[in-house]
């Protein structure tokens, strides 16, 4: 007769460190426990990965995680490991004898949690050999992936719909950081969960800083940006909109003193491996890379994420920057963009073979994203609105928050512009026409006849960087297009014919003057306060030493924030230290006395 099911409270306590569960965990938890089904939508960082690890290890029987990154695999099962959960990792890269291992752990029934990509879990084979076992869950993590509509949709994700005819008594559960209502509502009916509840944890991230900013010399923006974002150690993210711009990124990065990587779909999959498992274990590295950089990235400590282009979509913008802060200490977004940017994506999805359904939604979604990056109010809240959460104060950690934009009436400097582009042929990209506007005599100017235009020089009581303005946002309000087949060349819509008429007002942000910057971010010193700032150095020097000798990331050791909580308490016995969150019974086991060690060195310098 089976003994009663662990308490949840007391195995998180146990295994993982943490006196309590936050936010709706512990519904969740005991949803799962209970044998329930169910879509979690939980920010990264928020703590999904216990929604499951917690009920695989109350429940009996093996839990079926799926992942969909060997490299995301192994970084989990060696946290896992190091809290004294058997756990193993099912894909295609392991050594023969590790899998030989791996199979003997399933056959013998010490395994209790697997990771597995989608593609090999649906293999007849595997298939067969988990209906023979007993299996506690099924965890389909990053489930945005299932859906047509989501971001990163992955056609293998589909064939999980298996498991709900193969496995009908198998709590199954899906979860993700990143799904707007739609989204939600594909991952519910392709995983049969339609009749299932969805734990909405909230979306928001308040420690990240949003920022957005036209894009000018992005060498410079960036490099002033690091200076401010990367006060202290760990990581951070450029993303890039091409392999070249990938590579020539983290090329000049490295000639400035930088660790930088490069990262894209081009490289071959050992080497993508590489610079993965490089990023995680490494100190302060960068990625500069395409979006193929997405999934998988466990790493607490990136501090900052930048983006050199605009995003597809709110969605793909939101994951990308969530994999920031993830230890929930201060962390930067910075998104640079140009009108180039916007009408190239209009493009894209106009001439793209999508239905006109799927057409629709992605101009949308991309609307939805423009709309974010010319914000003259909050960026958070028009954010959070795009996946459902309306209402809310706004944030005061963005730069419209930090350093509110001045608008202006633009209707006739709109004019203007949109006269000049009309009188010099409709072929001119906006170098040119801002000569035109004010007055420059070049060489080109003065090829095409355009010195004697009624419009030449009517605008030189604006300096070239608010005209560029003023060009960008009527791009982005639909009033521009930009010829991308023929060098830019800027295009007026039935939009510009209003604003032309002098039918409606035209407020803009003012860009004539240089951009105040924000306060200036303060180091992401690690919480408490009161933490002994050479313990905590020597806590992570130690932590170093461990990580490198086991060939694990050295967060899976030890957070940033369980080692602050060490260096504030100064524990002096293992009791004591027992009680500070992160430190569970297997890393008291196995660390603590080392542990105690460093804080007593500490305490006799």
């Amino acid at each position: 007769m089976r003994g009663p099911e662990p308490d949840p409270a007391e195995t998180l306590r146990r295994v993982f460190g943490h006196e309590g569960f936050r936010g709706r965990q512990e519904e969740i938890i005991r949803h799962v426990i209970a044998g329930g089904s169910g879509l979690v939508l939980m920010p990264t960082g928020g703590g999904k990965s216990l929604c499951y690890q917690v009920p695989a290890l109350c429940r009996p029987g093996l839990a079926v995680v799926v992942s969909p990154l060997i490299a995301l695999m192994e970084d989990q099962v060696a946290a896992l490991r190091q809290q004294g959960v058997e756990a193993g990792a099912l894909h295609s890269d392991l050594p023969p004898q590790e899998a030989a291992g791996l199979r003997r752990s399933l056959r013998e029934g010490r395994l209790k949690l697997l990771y597995v990509s989608p593609e090999r879990l649906t293999l007849p084979q595997t298939l067969e050999a988990l209906e023979q076992r007993q299996l506690a869950l099924f965890a389909v993590d990053e489930a945005h992936c299932v859906s047509q509509w989501g971001h990163h949709f992955r056609p293998e994700y589909r064939d999980l719909a298996v498991l709900a005819g193969r496995f009908p008594s198998v709590p199954r559960l899906a979860l993700t950081a990143t799904a707007d209502p739609r989204t939600v509502e594909d991952i519910r009916l392709q995983l049969a969960l339609t009749d299932a509840p969805v734990f909405r944890g909230g979306f928001d991230r308040p420690n990240i800083r949003l920022e957005a900013a036209p894009r000018g010399e992005e060498r410079a923006q960036l490099r002033a940006f690091l200076a401010e974002a990367w006060a202290g150690e760990g990581a951070g993210i450029v993303y890039c909109g091409s392999r070249r711009r990938a590579e020539e990124t983290a090329e000049w990065l490295r000639a400035d003193g930088h660790d930088a990587l490069a990262f894209h779909a081009g490289m071959d999959a050992d080497a993508k491996r590489r610079a993965h498992r490089r990023f995680a274990r490494g100190d302060r590295v960068v990625m500069a890379a395409t979006i193929a950089f997405g999934m998988g990235i466990d790493r607490p400590d990136v501090r900052w994420v930048a983006h050199t282009s605009l995003p597809a979509s709110p969605e793909c913008w939101y994951q990308e920057i969530g994999r920031a802060g993830r230890d929930g200490l201060p962390a930067r977004a910075l998104l640079l963009y140009g009108a180039g940017d916007i009408a190239l994506a209009r493009h894209r999805i106009e001439q793209s073979p999508a239905a006109d359904e799927q057409k629709r939604i992605e101009r949308a979604r991309l609307e939805a994203m423009v709309a974010i990056v010319e914000a003259a109010t909050c960026r958070r809240r028009l954010l959070l609105r795009c996946f459902g959460e309306e209402d809310g104060p706004d944030c005061g950690n963005c730069d419209i928050c930090l350093s509110p934009p001045r608008l202006f009436d633009a209707t006739v400097a709109a004019q203007k512009l949109l006269s000049a582009v009309v009188r010099t042929g409709r072929r001119f990209g906006i170098g040119h026409i801002v000569d035109v506007l004010r007055g420059r005599l070049t060489d080109r100017v003065a090829q095409f006849g355009h010195d004697r235009l009624p419009t030449f020089g009517i605008g030189s009581d604006l300096p070239d960087r608010a005209w560029r303005g003023v060009a960008r946002q009527l791009v982005a309000r639909g009033a521009l297009d930009v010829a991308v087949e023929n060098r830019g060349a800027l295009l007026p819509t039935e939009a510009a014919r209003p604003i032309l008429k002098g039918e409606e007002p035209l407020l803009l942000r003012e860009e004539s003057l240089p951009a105040r910057p924000a306060p200036r971010a303060s180091p992401p010193t690690p919480p408490p306060a009161d933490a002994d700032p050479a313990l905590f150095d020597a806590l992570r020097a130690w932590r170093k030493e461990q990580a490198q000798a086991q060939g694990v990331p050295a967060y899976v050791i030890f957070h940033d924030r369980t080692l602050a909580e060490i260096a504030a308490r100064r524990p002096a016995s293992l009791d004591a230290l027992a009680a500070v969150p992160g430190v569970g019974q297997s890393k008291l086991d196995r660390y603590g006395a080392a542990v105690l060690a460093v804080v007593a060195g500490q305490a006799r310098r």
